[in-house]
């Protein structure tokens, strides 16, 4: 397998950034839903930790993602596409960026008015981006579960569009970002 992407394939950077990232926003999710709706305790504080960790970690990846993308060949959809599937393809690759950026910044901004800090992994603590305010603790909690919400709806969307390319229409856009 290449490393760099061709016109007709992702090559392994893209590949494993695509997948890495994938299973880490669909773990996050899962916990952050999971972790909210438990009592406060040890487990919880040790958890929270983890998805700030988690989310961090999304942040350094989709600015290297975003920095590959933009220097690398982007392999072209199939002519059997219709122009305005293409445009809705571009648009959730572009709204999936956004929300790699989005999400983890909302819950440090969460963080910071909580007073918080959001350590990664033990090796650093990340600088507070606001000062402690619970008028925007709050505003910044509600913004980053909403776009939550909106993740996994355009998640499931994404899937569904793979899935019924690869089975429905039989062409080969699935197949371009396996491996």
């Amino acid at each position: 397998m290449q490393i760099k992407n061709t016109e007709n394939h992702y090559g392994l950077v893209a590949i494993s950034l695509h997948w890495v990232i994938a299973i880490l926003i669909i773990g996050l999710v899962i916990l952050g839903l999971y972790m909210t709706g438990l009592p406060k305790n040890p487990e919880k504080l040790k958890l929270y930790g983890w998805h700030k960790e988690f989310g961090i970690l999304i942040l350094v990846l989709a600015m290297l993602r975003i920095v590959w993308r933009i220097g690398s060949i982007v392999p072209l959809l199939p002519n059997s596409i219709p122009d305005w599937q293409k445009l809705v393809a571009h648009m959730v690759h572009w709204a999936f960026y956004g929300f790699m950026f989005a999400q983890p910044i909302t819950g440090w901004l969460m963080s910071s008015a909580a007073g918080i800090p959001v350590s990664f992994f033990g090796l650093f603590v990340l600088p507070d981006l606001i000062s402690p305010n619970d008028v925007y603790k709050a505003i910044f909690r509600e913004t980053h579960e909403w776009l939550a919400y909106a993740v996994i709806v355009l998640f499931f969307a994404h899937v569904g569009a793979a899935l019924k390319h690869h089975f429905i229409s039989k062409n080969d856009v699935l197949r371009k970002m396996l491996p």
